[in-house]
C-alpha cells in the first residue's frame, strides 16, 4: 500500500500497489508515445530528404552517361566518316595509278606503230629506187644489145631475134621477182603490224584482268587475311622440306597466351639423342634440344592508313621468346617494302633486343638453317650437360625432397604459430566483450537504481501541481476523510 497526499488540499489517502502502478504506466506511457511520434517525424523527415537527394544524383549521373554518350558516339561517326575517306581517296589513287599505266602502254603502242609504218615505208622507198635502178641498168644493156646487134652486120637475123628475147625475157623474168618479193615485204609487213596489235591488245587485257583482280582481293581481303596469307606461306614452305631437312623438328602455332600474347609460330629443334619418332615434344622424346626459335609474321595491306615499323613489334617479339623460352626471336616481314636495310637479306637486331633477327619471307627456310648449323657447334656440350645432369639426378631429387620437407614443415609451423595467435586474439577479444557486457550491466543496474528513486519521489503534489482539476479531486477526497494529504 502507497499513501500519497493531494498536493491542493494537502490531504493524504492510500492507494494499492495497482494503482500506483496504473499511475507510473499512464505517465510514463505519454511520455514514451511523444518521444516515439517525434522520432519517427524526424526519422520520415531524413529519409524524404535521403530520397530527394539521391534522386538530384542519379539524374545528374544520368545526365552526364547520356553526354558521354554523345560525345563517344560523334566521335566514332567521325573515324568512319575518316575511314571511308581514306579508303576512297586510296582507290582513287589505285585507279588513277592504273589508267596512267594503260595510257603508257597505248602511247607505247602507238608509237611502235608508227615506227614499224615508217620502217616499212623506207624498205618500200629503199626496194622502189633499186628496182628503178636495176630496169635502167637492164635498159641500158638492151640498148647496148640493141646497138651491138645493129653494129654487128655478121650475125644472122634469127640470133638477133633469139638474143633480144633472152635478154627481154631475162629482164621479165627479174622485173616478176622484184614485183613478187615487193608484194611478200608488203605481206609481211602487215603480219608484223597484225601481230604486234594482238601482242599488245593481250597484254593490255592481260594487265587489265589482273587490275580487276588485284581490285577484288584488296577489297576482300582484310588485315588479318593479309597476315594469315603470309603465315600460311611459310608453314607451307616449312612443311614442303620437313620430311628431308627437319625431320625431328616441332614447328607448330603459337597457341599458349596466358601470359597475355602470343608469336604466330614456335620451332624446335632436337637430335636423336633418346630415340623417338622426332615429333617434337620435347627432350624426353626427341633428345637434346639444338636451337629454338620463336617467329612472328608481319604483313600489310597496301591501302592501310598508318604503315607500321618492323621495330614497333620487335619489343612483343622478344618478350614472347623469353617467355616461352625460345633462344632465337626471327621476325618475318613485309613491312617497310622500300627499305634497303631489310631488302638486303637477314638483318641481325641484337644491338637492340639480344638473339632478334628480321628477314623477308624469301629467307625464312635460310634463317632456320643458319641458326640450326650454328647451333650443332654446341650440341656436345648441351649433351654433356644432359649426362652430367641424370648422373646427378639422385643428388638433387634427396635435396629437392629435403628441401619440400623443410619448406613443408616452416609452412606447417607458420600456420600453427598463426592459428595459436589467432586463438590468443579471440581469448583477447572475448575478455573485452565480456568486459563491455558487465560494463553495460553495471550501467544498466545504476539506471534501474536511478528509476527506482525517482519513482519513490513521486508524490501527489509533485503530480498535481499545475493541474488544477487533479488538485481539486483531491482535495475533496481529503475533506470527506477528514485527514490531511501530504
Amino acid at each position: 500500500m502507497h499513501e500519497i497526499t493531494c498536493p491542493n488540499c494537502g490531504k493524504a489517502f492510500t492507494i494499492d500497489e495497482a494503482g500506483y502502478a496504473d499511475i507510473l504506466k499512464q505517465v510514463r506511457d505519454t511520455d514514451f508515445e511523444k518521444q516515439i511520434h517525434e522520432r519517427l517525424e524526424l526519422a520520415d523527415q531524413d529519409k524524404q530528404r535521403a530520397i530527394e537527394l539521391a534522386e538530384t544524383k542519379a539524374a545528374g549521373e544520368l545526365q552526364k552517361a547520356a553526354a558521354a554518350k554523345d560525345v563517344e558516339i560523334q566521335a566514332l561517326k567521325s573515324q568512319l566518316d575518316a575511314g571511308e575517306a581514306a579508303s576512297k581517296l586510296a582507290v582513287a589513287e589505285a585507279l588513277s595509278a592504273l589508267e596512267t599505266e594503260k595510257a603508257t602502254l597505248a602511247s607505247e603502242l602507238e608509237q611502235a606503230r608508227s615506227e614499224k609504218q615508217a620502217a616499212v615505208e623506207l624498205a618500200e622507198a629503199k626496194l622502189a629506187a633499186k628496182l628503178e635502178t636495176q630496169l635502167a641498168a637492164k635498159a641500158g644493156e638492151i640498148e647496148l644489145l640493141k646497138a651491138s646487134i645493129q653494129s654487128t652486120q655478121q650475125v644472122s637475123e634469127q640470133a638477133k631475134q633469139l638474143a633480144v628475147q633472152n635478154a627481154v625475157g631475162a629482164v621479165e623474168r627479174e622485173r616478176d621477182e622484184l614485183k613478187s618479193g615487193l608484194q611478200r615485204s608488203q605481206l609481211e609487213k602487215q603480219l608484223s603490224e597484225q601481230s604486234l596489235k594482238d601482242k599488245y591488245e593481250t597484254q593490255i587485257k592481260d594487265r587489265d584482268d589482273a587490275i580487276e583482280r588485284l581490285r577484288d582481293m584488296k577489297a576482300r581481303l582484310s588485315t588479318k587475311m593479309v597476315g594469315e596469307s603470309l603465315e600460311q606461306h611459310c608453314e607451307t614452305e616449312f612443311n614442303r622440306i620437313r620430311a628431308t631437312a627437319f625431320p625431328r623438328a616441332y614447328f607448330e602455332k603459337d597457341n599458349d597466351a596466358r601470359s597475355g600474347s602470343k608469336g604466330d609460330f614456335v620451332f624446335r629443334d632436337f637430335d636423336g639423342g633418346s630415340g623417338g619418332s622426332g615429333s617434337g615434344s620435347g627432350p624426353d622424346d626427341a633428345g637434346t634440344e639444338i636451337v629454338s626459335i620463336m617467329f612472328e609474321m608481319k604483313n600489310e595491306n597496301d591501302e592501310t592508313a598508318t604503315k607500321k615499323k618492323n621495330e614497333d613489334f620487335l619489343r612483343e617479339l622478344d618478350k614472347d621468346r623469353t617467355e616461352k623460352g625460345c633462344e632465337y626471336a626471327v621476325l618475318v616481314s613485309l613491312l617497310e617494302p622500300e627499305s634497303e636495310l631489310y631488302n638486303s637479306g637477314i638483318v641481325d637486331m641484337s644491338h637492340r633486343y639480344a638473339k632478334t633477327y628480321v628477314v623477308r619471307p624469301q629467307f625464312f627456310l635460310p634463317i632456320i638453317s643458319v641458326l640450326r648449323n650454328a647451333a650443332l657447334g654446341s650440341l656436345q656440350y648441351k649433351q654433356e650437360l644432359a649426362l652430367v645432369k641424370s648422373q646427378n639426378v639422385d643428388i638433387t631429387s634427396f635435396e629437392n625432397d629435403l628441401d619440400t620437407f623443410k619448406t613443408g614443415f616452416a609452412r606447417n609451423y607458420d600456420l600453427a604459430s598463426r592459428r595459436f595467435q589467432e586463438a590468443i586474439d579471440e581469448i583477447d577479444k572475448s575478455i573485452d566483450r565480456l568486459n563491455k557486457v558487465k560494463d553495460a550491466l553495471l550501467g544498466s543496474e545504476r539506471n534501474l537504481r536511478i528509476a527506482n528513486d525517482k519513482a519513490q519521489d513521486v508524490t501527489i503534489k509533485k503530480l498535481t501541481r499545475g493541474n488544477p482539476t487533479m488538485a481539486a479531486k483531491f482535495a475533496e477526497l481529503g475533506d470527506g476523510s477528514g485527514g490531511a494529504l501530504s
